[in-house]
């Protein structure tokens, strides 16, 4: 691998990263103006799909290399696959709406320890040392990150209870689209392996819009903010992510990609005036830090001295 390739990678995951980081913020921003969970999500999904087929469009007919096709079992396990993508986009957009983007950012983090969990009981086999250290990192700075001791459940503006009960399903889903999408179908291009998985989230989220929705749809979410919750949450960082884990590999991407953090934090300081006090900043340090923790390969740098 060469350093360019290598500045490559850090650069196309961060700038993946560091989109998501945006989402929470335009979405709380749409609540604010109105709109409901269910009309966030269903323009995002529309929109979505549509640049997702484009993109494959456009590689199909730009491309010189042959494109390998899913098959039917491919496709069935993608659509299966991104369900929990969909569901991701509604616990963790419900999450926000009862809670600050700062807290619900730092709940949907959570995916860490959770990962370390679902690896054990697939794998069969015990965390390390390592990751084991990684899981109370994360949990320490989790408490400090939502300033645990001063939470005030008399607050009637902030549901807490409701917002992370919301925040830990949302880090449950992604948990499970992470696991999923690194193990199916893996020869089939990141577009269309983008494209198929949002079939399956976008299945869910009609459903979702469909059964909730009580009032009539309020159409001008497509024309003011459907593009943008597209761009910044179905469309640009899977294909930046896909396109940059290759060059930086699982471990160092992974530290890349918790920019997430940071980013959605201060997005959520300058545009919604969030207070985020500096025990919180120790709190998302600890996160960062744990993330680092479970991805550097110490046994490596050990037999190389």
């Amino acid at each position: 691998m060469t350093q360019n390739n290598l500045l490559k990678g850090v650069f196309l995951v961060a700038l993946g990263a560091t989109s998501y980081g945006m989402l929470a913020t335009f979405v709380k921003i749409a609540y604010n103006e109105g709109y409901t969970t269910a009309e966030v999500t269903t323009s995002q999904f529309v929109y979505g799909l549509l640049g997702l087929l484009l993109v494959n469009l456009i590689q199909r007919n730009t491309t010189k290399k042959e494109i390998v096709k899913p098959s039917k079992n491919n496709i069935m396990q993608l659509v299966i696959a991104g369900t929990s993508t969909g569901l991701t986009s509604i616990f963790y957009y419900l999450a926000v709406k009862y809670i600050p983007v700062s807290i619900g950012i730092v709940m949907l983090m959570q995916t860490v320890w959770m990962g370390v969990l679902l690896e054990w009981i697939l794998d069969k086999k015990a965390p390390s040392l390592q990751k084991t250290l990684a899981v109370i990192v994360v949990l320490i700075g989790t408490g400090l990150a939502i300033n645990i001791f001063k939470i005030d459940f008399n607050d009637t503006s902030i549901d807490w209870t409701t917002g992370i009960f919301w925040g830990l399903l949302a880090a449950a889903s992604f948990t499970t689209t992470m696991f999923t999408a690194n193990r199916i179908a893996t020869h089939v291009s990141a577009a269309q392996r983008s494209l198929w998985m949002l079939v399956g989230g976008a299945i869910i989220v009609f459903t979702f819009s469909i059964i909730t929705q009580v009032t009539p749809f309020n159409l001008e979410i497509f024309m003011k903010w459907g593009i943008i919750l597209a761009l910044f949450g179905t469309i640009i960082p899977p294909l930046l992510l896909n396109a940059g884990f290759p060059h930086t590999g699982i471990g160092l991407g992974s530290i890349v990609a918790s920019l997430e953090l940071p980013v959605s934090v201060l997005m959520a300081y300058f545009l919604l005036h969030e207070q985020v006090v500096l025990i919180q900043w120790v709190g998302i340090i600890l996160i960062i830090t744990a993330i680092v923790i479970m991805n550097l390969n110490f046994k490596k740098k050990s037999e190389m001295l």
